[in-house]
């Protein structure tokens, strides 16, 4: 594929709307708005990797409260031509045809490939990647499972999302500050990931969110790691012009926390 003359391709993720309270989740999501509102006129194709939400789940007739702002600013820029693509992230796998229908946003479960002006790219969250973390794993599994999924369904809505809610901040808990912190190639699970993935396929970016730190790490020669960030703390996200990519934040104070090599 061939991006248009004087457009761009962007990436995103890790918006986590919903947490920790209404007050600061809706500051942050009025912030996202003024950023697509500003690359609105470059864009052809704007891609979220994962976790726009804290939590979502599709029940057959009802969705998540809030986020009125957001869902109408993607059906705003897909009715304008504006491509916009999902990955789901491990706090929002469970949708089930509500973007497709309502945004015409295409959504992604797992890492996809993509070729602009001869440059590939993967992009995938990230979540359940690279060695280690066995016990996530398995719970992903648990979480992707249909019957699974229908069995949560059947808990009426303010139980569901109360329970999915207090889950979520126990994730967020036990992470810790260890996403603020680069902890070396050795230790990068995604950076072991994207090297057993270049031992069988090229790619010249490998494009994921998930870890909050926003990081672009030059794998092999021709070869690039980028994490996204997120949109908590960094406003960081990643722009390709057609022929080279580069990520930056939003925030000029923040242009110097993003890990490089």
């Amino acid at each position: 594929m061939q991006i248009p003359s004087g457009k761009k391709i962007y990436f995103l993720s890790d918006f986590h709307l919903g947490a920790p309270d209404h007050a600061s989740s809706l500051e942050r999501e009025k912030r996202i708005i003024r950023f697509l509102d500003q690359i609105k006129p470059s864009a052809d194709t704007i891609f979220i990797v994962g976790d726009l939400f804290d939590f979502w789940y599709e029940y057959r007739t009802v969705v998540p409260k809030g986020y009125t702002r957001m869902l109408g600013k993607l059906a705003e820029l897909t009715d304008g031509g504006i491509k916009v693509v999902f990955f789901v992230g491990n706090h929002d796998m469970w949708m089930s045809g509500y973007f497709e229908t309502e945004l015409n946003i295409p959504v992604y479960h797992e890492p996809r490939a993509f070729e602009w002006n001869g440059k590939k790219f993967l992009i995938g969250h990230g979540d359940g990647l690279g060695p280690g973390d066995h016990g996530y794993k398995f719970i992903k599994k648990i979480f992707r499972n249909r019957l699974c999924q229908g069995l949560f369904g059947i808990l009426p809505p303010a139980v569901g999302v109360g329970l999915a809610g207090f889950l979520s901040r126990r994730s967020r808990a036990a992470t810790g500050q260890t996403d603020e912190h680069f902890l070396g190639e050795n230790r990068e699970w995604l950076i072991a990931y994207c090297r057993e993935v270049l031992q069988t396929a090229a790619f010249d970016y490998l494009i994921f969110g998930h870890r909050h730190l926003p990081i672009d790490y030059r794998l092999q020669e021709g070869s690039r790691y980028i994490n996204l960030g997120d949109w908590i703390r960094y406003c960081t996200y990643a722009v390709f012009d057609g022929q080279e990519l580069q990520l930056h934040s939003w925030l000029p104070e923040m242009e110097s926390k993003i890990c490089r090599n």
